[in-house]
C-alpha cells in the first residue's frame, strides 16, 4: 500500500508544467514554425516577424505559402513573402 502512495507522488514530482506563451504574437510564431517546419537557426526571425508585422500580414503570409508552395523549403517562401509586404 504504502509502495502505491510512493510511486503516486513520484509522478506528481514528475509532471513538468508547460509555460504558456506571455504574448498573442508568440503563439503565432510558434504556430508558423510548427505548420511550416521552420529549422532551428531561422526561429528567431519567425519571432521578430511576428511581434514587429500586424498579425494579418503574417496570417496572409503563412496561408499564402501553404496555398503556393506545395513542396521544397516551404519557410524560404514565407520569408520572401513577408519581406515583400
Amino acid at each position: 500500500m504504502e509502495d502505491n502512495f510512493q510511486s503516486l507522488s513520484n509522478i506528481f514530482k514528475a509532471k513538468k508544467t508547460v509555460k504558456a506563451p506571455a504574448y498573442p504574437w508568440q503563439d503565432l510564431a510558434l504556430r508558423i514554425i510548427k505548420e511550416l517546419g521552420i529549422p532551428s537557426f531561422k526561429r528567431s526571425a519567425v519571432f521578430k516577424v511576428c511581434k514587429e508585422k500586424p498579425v494579418h500580414e503574417v496570417e496572409r503570409a503563412l496561408n499564402d505559402t501553404k496555398e503556393l508552395c506545395k513542396n521544397g523549403a516551404r519557410w524560404k517562401y514565407f520569408f520572401k513573402i513577408i519581406d515583400q509586404k
